[in-house]
């Protein structure tokens, strides 16, 4: 896709901060058997790239297109939003936001680095930014632009994690709790990770400690159905509340989140089993609200309770520092901005190098054909100086003019693209005209006299002739 020189990169979209739940579950496309960016071009809508991202806290599309396109082409979106979602469009627009070139841009940037996540720092973001950039690529949507532009989110994200401490420290309660282990026990090789309880916060807990690398999960629930699915998913064993003190002998850690009214592991329970675990330490953390576990407990040989406030105390330390390493990031992120934004600036000259390129080598090529139609007694290594000398000399004369813009745009803007246009008349459809080469100058029955006019000049000597050469 050609890159012309008025363009807008538009952000549409919408997140966890500004829509609920169900407006973004509409808006996701899950259940549609065509993908958003197909729908978008059989549609026919008016944009030259486009690239879409859908998360459970997040649905946004970039656009690039015509910036005299702008308005018309938002009303054209939320008209196909409107019919796609049933939803009205003054309905829809209250949930959107939209961002424009540099905000755009930067907003993109934050999103592959995790600062606009609901979790600030969080890495999963920036495979799922990946990942939609590939659809965008299968879907034939990314030309120029975005593909440097989401290039460079993926720079950018390196940089930030690398020169930044942004993903350090746990800040959610489930990672937390695994951290804690592991301070506690150091590897959690070969350990064994009891779950008591079988909901969202036990599920997210099972998912760090295998990630760290446990020996087996067991996961002990009340209702057994939910205990089985859970063991099947994660390749643990699964038992009913009324056989923990057996599954306690068993295991090193446990993670309790069963939200029940009264105390499921007691001081009795614990106690009556110590024996048999030959009072090996268990690492008991208690995140359910009301307590799980009976603070007398943690008075047992061996025995470490933790609650859910110990570890709020860590992770909220942990987001304090995060959000000092945002602040280092957002630095990182305004200059690579400014790198975007300049590489965007030079992509404006390209046209203008390519016109007066070509317009000089067109009359490079009228030029020495006239000359040889001259110099019939050429050999066709001769031919062969002057098409080298003639190249040479229109590749040093258009420096200067390039230099000239390269140089001169940023302070200047537009005015020395336009200086330069003006100069070698390349906005003019007649000065095109009038240096068309035809199609074969050499076998043409066009004369002398039918080509543009020129000043007369003297035959060229032979002497002339061989210094051209030289």
């Amino acid at each position: 896709m050609g890159l012309d020189l008025e363009i807008t990169i538009l952000l549409v979209g919408l997140n966890h901060k500004t829509a609920p739940v169900e407006i973004r579950e509409k808006l996701s496309f899950k259940d549609s058997s065509v993908f958003p960016l197909e729908k978008l071009k059989n549609e026919g809508l008016s944009f030259k790239e486009a690239y879409f991202l859908s998360t459970c806290n997040r649905v946004e599309f970039c656009f690039v297109l015509e910036k005299s396109q702008k308005d018309f082409f938002l009303s054209e979106l939320f008209s196909f939003f409107e019919k796609e979602v049933k939803v009205t469009q003054n309905e829809l627009k209250k949930y959107f936001y939209q961002l424009e070139n540099d905000e755009a841009v930067k907003h993109l940037f934050e999103v592959a680095c995790g600062l606009d996540s609901l979790v600030l720092g969080e890495p999963q973001i920036l495979g799922q930014v990946k990942e939609a950039y590939q659809k965008a690529l299968f879907y034939k949507t990314s030309g120029i632009v975005l593909n440097r532009l989401l290039h460079r989110c993926f720079f950018v994200a390196k940089r930030v994690r690398t020169e930044t401490g942004i993903g350090g420290g746990a800040v959610s309660i489930s990672y937390a709790a695994c951290e804690l282990a592991k301070k506690i026990l150091g590897s959690l090789k070969q350990k064994v990770v009891l779950l008591v309880g079988a909901g969202e916060m036990a599920e997210l807990a099972c998912m760090h400690f295998i990630s760290a690398g446990i020996k087996k999960v067991l996961i002990a629930n009340r209702t057994i159905s939910k205990a089985v699915e859970l063991a099947d998913r994660f390749k643990g064993e699964a038992y009913s509340l009324e056989e923990l003190p057996y599954v306690l002998t068993k295991a090193d850690v446990v993670i309790s989140s069963t939200g029940a009214p009264s105390f499921v592991i007691t001081k009795k329970m614990v106690a009556s089993i110590l024996k048999l675990r030959k009072f090996r330490p268990l690492f008991i953390i208690d995140i359910a609200v009301p307590r799980d576990v009976e603070p007398e407990v943690n008075q047992l040989e061996n025995v470490y309770v933790y609650n859910i406030d110990d570890l709020k105390e860590v992770v909220e330390e942990n987001f304090q520092e995060r959000k000092k390493e945002a602040l280092r990031a957002k630095v990182i992120i305004e200059e690579e901005v400014f790198k975007f934004k300049k590489w965007l600036k030079q992509m404006e000259l390209h046209p203008t190098i390519k016109a007066l390129s070509e317009k000089m080598e067109q009359l490079r090529k009228n030029e020495l054909a006239k000359t040889l139609k001259k110099l019939k007694n050429l050999s066709e290594e001769e031919k062969q100086h002057l098409e080298v000398l003639t190249q040479s000399l229109v590749q040093k004369i258009i420096y200067y003019p390039i230099k000239f813009i390269k140089k001169d745009h940023h302070e200047k803007g537009s005015k020395a693209i336009g200086i330069i246009r003006q100069m070698f008349e390349l906005d003019s459809l007649e000065t095109e005209t009038q240096f068309k080469q035809p199609e074969n100058l050499e076998n043409s029955d066009q004369t002398e006299k039918e080509l543009p006019k020129r000043e007369e000049k003297q035959p060229i000597d032979p002497s002339t002739k061989k210094v051209l050469l030289q």
